[in-house]
């Protein structure tokens, strides 16, 4: 059977520093009922439509960081990259114009997304699996600390919060939490920051490439493996053990 197409994705991690403590992270909780990772924690993120595409003027580079910011106002209510930075009121309007239908680029009103404030950090492909296939970029973004506070949308997401890396591979180890695999790995590596700029500087010396893990046999069993040169404080997973979806 021929794979499925990939669907053009785009995921952003938003931070804000903390003083004298490891940077926040903006996460959500999807839905249990969602048929991709249900119940999981992951970043905002979603598909590229046509609106994003259209507002990029067919850039697709660009496309995914529109993306990635239209789905951050719509599941969380936040706006990392907007200017000017809407308050509270102007950020509800425009993801209520999100939510009934109008393209980015209408929602936004007199605001633009400054491009330049969504940081390329990573860029997954999986093959081989089940589930529909999202080509799916990653990308930084640092919040403000006199930003509105994020509000769950309460349809696709149950609950949003912030959390350190640790904080949250802690509870997924603990089994208070769900993550997939993709989410672990760069958590893990968003562990290793002490913030936004480091975090920063880490994806600027790793350019990034795209990650399509693989299965190998390790020490007696499978593992679900990534590149080792890509910046990942870990590299493998025994295959037993790694949520795909």
């Amino acid at each position: 059977m021929a794979e499925p197409d990939a669907i053009p994705a785009a995921t952003v991690v938003v931070m804000r520093d903390r003083a004298g403590a490891a940077p926040e992270l903006l996460i959500v909780e999807r839905s249990k009922a969602m048929s991709f990772a249900g119940g999981a924690l992951v970043f905002p993120g979603g598909r590229v439509d046509a609106g994003d595409l259209a507002y990029a003027a067919g850039d697709d580079e660009h496309a995914a960081r529109i993306a990635a910011v239209r789905e951050c106002i719509e599941e969380a209510g936040v706006a990392p990259g907007v200017v000017p930075s809407p308050d509270a009121a102007g950020l509800a309007a425009m993801r209520g114009r999100l939510h009934a239908g109008e393209a980015i680029g209408v929602a936004l009103g007199a605001a633009r997304i400054d491009l330049d404030a969504l940081v390329p950090f990573a860029r997954w492909l999986p093959r081989g699996v089940t589930h529909r296939v999202f080509d799916t970029r990653f990308y930084l973004a640092c919040l403000p600390d006199d930003a509105p506070e994020p509000v769950v949308d309460a349809t696709e997401n149950t609950r949003v919060f912030w959390a350190t890396a640790a904080q949250v591979l802690a509870d997924a180890d603990a089994g208070r939490a769900t993550i997939i695999f993709p989410t672990r790995r760069n958590l893990e590596r968003l562990a290793l920051f002490g913030s936004f700029a480091e975090a920063v500087a880490h994806a600027r010396a790793h350019p990034v490439r795209t990650i399509t893990p693989w299965t190998e046999a390790r020490d007696g069993a499978d593992h679900l493996c990534i590149p080792g040169d890509l910046g990942y404080p870990v590299t493998s997973q025994p295959l037993a053990t790694a949520l795909r979806a």
